[in-house]
């Protein structure tokens, strides 16, 4: 496609984006077997893509009363939420996270708070953790490749950062920027993007009380595959628009040049709320697959709007053509 041949990039194969059927039930059998420690069906290296929970710090959080903040779905196994991940900064297969992110440094860290506001600021980690109470939510996360989990995060609305930054009447929308640090991170040697990786929310929809700043999940801290020791979750939107690890969120005046956007703006818009009718050009959005369901015969499921969402987020989006802003 010339539009990224243009600017230098690399269209993913398939393989390295969506598993193929037998990869999935490759994965499958990997995953069980280094949560049974059977070492005959994948060794050390799957033993790796599994954190058992209780071994990273506690991180509790108290029910949120955030309308929309929990789900009657059960949670997707833990195995899975760590084992499965896209994380591109550390590889593009789903288990590479898992494999390299131990190399991630998590400490010293800091997020500076910049652009069009009052007040600017560096924060740095352990003072974002005390700046408000922490909430449990139980989010769905639906990915544009076809797959859903349910997962719940520890941490407090972005609002409350939003807030204490002031943004001035300039401000319209807010950049996320991840961190991009090539001796940390094997996956910057790939083409695929431009780094680091960078993305996007109008103004509007980064204060909305559903928007989060997570800091953990299933009670405890941030997994690195995760996006530790700090990353952003838009339920309603596709994954890929909420950044991990994040060091910067700047308040700007036009909207960001994101990462996908900009490497394949055909396939990845600005907005990408969840819209079972608008399909990726290479695959349905209509139908998702639930990680760690059925076994190895996961059925698939029908696409919610908004990812189940919409009472919570569609006002934000009146009169808009969402078909035309994907």
């Amino acid at each position: 496609m010339h539009y990224l041949k243009d600017r230098g990039f690399r269209q993913p194969q398939g393989s390295e984006i969506t598993p193929r059927a037998v990869y999935r039930e490759r994965r499958q059998w990997l995953q069980v077997a280094a949560a049974a420690g059977i070492a005959a069906l994948g060794g050390h290296r799957a033993q790796a893509a599994v954190a058992a929970p209780g071994r990273l710090a506690a991180l509790p959080g108290a029910r949120s009363a955030v309308a929309g903040a929990a789900t009657a779905e059960r949670p997707t196994p833990h195995e899975h939420v760590v084992g499965y991940n896209n994380y591109y900064e550390f590889g593009l297969d789903k288990e590479d996270p898992a494999r390299h992110a131990h190399r991630l440094r998590t400490r010293p860290w800091t997020l500076a708070v910049e652009g069009e506001v009052a007040r600017p600021r560096v924060w740095d980690i352990d003072e974002l953790l005390r700046l408000a109470p922490m909430e449990e939510r139980i989010y769905r996360l639906r990915c544009v490749e076809g797959w859903s989990m349910v997962i719940p995060w520890v941490g407090w609305s972005l609002a409350e950062l939003i807030r204490r930054a002031e943004p001035n009447g300039s401000a319209r929308y807010v950049e996320f920027v991840t961190l991009a640090d090539p001796a940390q991170m094997p996956g910057l040697r790939s083409s695929v993007l431009r780094w680091p990786y960078v993305e996007g929310l109008r103004l509007d929809e980064a204060l909305h009380p559903l928007t989060l700043l997570a800091f953990g999940l299933y009670g405890e801290v941030l997994p690195n595959q995760n996006g530790a020791p700090l990353r952003l979750v838009v339920p309603w939107k596709y994954g890929f628009k909420s950044g991990k690890s994040l060091v910067a969120i700047r308040f700007v005046a036009r909207q960001p040049a994101t990462s996908w956007a900009v490497a394949a703006p055909h396939e990845y818009g600005f907005y990408a709320n969840v819209n079972p009718l608008v399909d990726h050009p290479r695959w349905s959005q209509a139908r998702e697959r639930r990680i760690g369901e059925d076994g190895l015969l996961q059925r698939r499921r029908p696409t919610l709007m908004f990812n189940g969402y919409g009472s919570q987020v569609s006002a934000l989006y009146t009169g808009m053509d969402l078909r035309r802003h994907f």
